[in-house]
């Protein structure tokens, strides 16, 4: 099995990423109601990251894995756990191959992601995580920074290249 896979990555992929991460904040927040009670409504995106998103740009870099991030506002009424672990899920299509350290899985592994961060109320989600990753005053900023971030959810904005915006961060 190559390690990356070379598919390109469809509009009914993005779906099925927004589903899987949807389905693990279920998840999280159901095992948390107090951070549910806070966070229900400040999702800011769920975005496809790091190496699968630079694939779904230029259809070179090929999947080794999907990298997927949940953004949300902070909250200063309850923070969001900064050290919640990422998880792994199973793609589920074998379209894609599997991932070679995963090979229990029928597809790819997609690692889904948490991340909350200080953003006013009425920024639009794009402004927001753009200034994030501009910004770059933590780790995981400046580590996503350094390759595309492509909108899975909203579903209007689905596709669209979020960073870097027009090539350029």
């Amino acid at each position: 099995m190559p390690e990356r896979s070379m598919e390109p990555i469809r509009p009914e992929d993005l779906q099925r990423l927004a589903d899987l991460a949807f389905k693990d904040q279920a998840t999280f927040l159901g095992r948390y109601p107090d951070i549910a009670e806070v966070y229900r409504d400040r999702l800011l995106c769920v975005a496809l990251c790091q190496g699968a998103a630079l694939h779904y740009i230029d259809g070179r870099n090929g999947i080794k894995d999907f990298d997927v991030w949940s953004f949300y506002r902070d909250a200063a009424a309850r923070p969001f756990p900064r050290r919640r672990p990422g998880v792994s899920r199973d793609f589920g299509d074998p379209r894609f191959g599997t991932s070679p350290d995963a090979a229990h899985f029928r597809g790819r592994r997609v690692d889904i992601f948490v991340k909350s961060f200080e953003v006013p109320d009425d920024a639009p989600f794009d402004a927001a995580v753009r200034h994030y990753l501009r910004a770059g005053r933590t780790l995981t900023a400046r580590c996503l920074s350094q390759k595309p971030v492509v909108v899975v959810c909203p579903s209007e904005a689905r596709g669209r290249v979020l960073w870097p915006l027009q090539g350029r961060a």
